[in-house]
């Protein structure tokens, strides 16, 4: 007959101890995560950046580019899942960086102010951004194939409200009449001259943006083309 145990019974106590459920990250856990990402992300597009603007899409292997970014190329594809993914990825953030300063433009202000203002901003985009700038010019050439849609539809919305409010500056006597198409197209041709034709611009004048005393000689030079042929007659 099997003896009773005497080892003494604790209350309340189970017979076996359930499995614990997995914790749950925390939210300062979370936050490390997404700001770990944004930061890998942040550098891929940097390094693709520099690659596609010196090699252009075909030329460009997704090896190379991980080799710049310092991460294995199964890791880049786990944030972009194709050369072209990563490719239009680089160039919407550069759209993106290229358009805010237009957003501003409004009726409430003074059309030669908010326009010499655009000049600048834009030579600078062309000094600080000389490889995005280079990479959207080279696509743009190409025909935009993996670009046109963005340009069809974002790019024209954002042009058209701003046309409206060059035509608002024209009809109330600010500015001179001219085409808001063609006066948006020239500084836009103008600014970015400095960046896409950079080697061109230090051929012939031994200087580029990065000089303080040229860049400023280039805004003062554009701003008196463009905003002497505004002024009202």
């Amino acid at each position: 007959m099997k003896k009773p145990s005497t080892r003494p019974r604790v209350a309340g106590r189970k017979a076996s101890t359930p499995r614990a459920r997995a914790s749950q990250p925390s939210a300062a856990t979370l936050r490390r995560r997404m700001k770990l990402v944004e930061s890998k992300r942040s550098t891929i597009l940097q390094a693709a950046l520099k690659v596609f603007s010196q090699y252009g899409l075909h030329g460009t292997s997704l090896d190379r580019v991980a080799t710049e970014a310092d991460v294995s190329k199964t890791n880049l594809l786990y944030y972009f899942g194709s050369k072209d993914e990563l490719y239009v990825s680089v160039l919407r953030e550069l759209l993106d960086v290229w358009l805010t300063p237009l957003k501003t433009f409004s009726v409430e202000q003074d059309p030669l102010v908010a326009i010499g203002d655009y000049i600048r901003v834009k030579l600078e985009l062309s000094r600080d951004h000389p490889e995005e700038s280079r990479l959207f010019c080279m696509e743009v050439m190409q025909g935009a194939p993996l670009l046109l849609a963005e340009l069809e539809q974002p790019l024209r919305e954002l042009v058209e409200a701003k046309v409206k409010v060059i035509k608002a500056w024209i009809d109330s006597g600010k500015i001179a009449p001219v085409d808001p198409h063609h006066l948006i197209f020239s500084i836009w041709a103008t600014t970015q001259h400095y960046a896409d034709f950079q080697t061109q611009v230090k051929a012939v004048t031994g200087r580029t943006l990065e000089d303080p005393a040229f860049f400023e000689e280039v805004l003062q030079n554009l701003q008196a083309l463009i905003l002497n042929g505004l002024r009202p007659r």
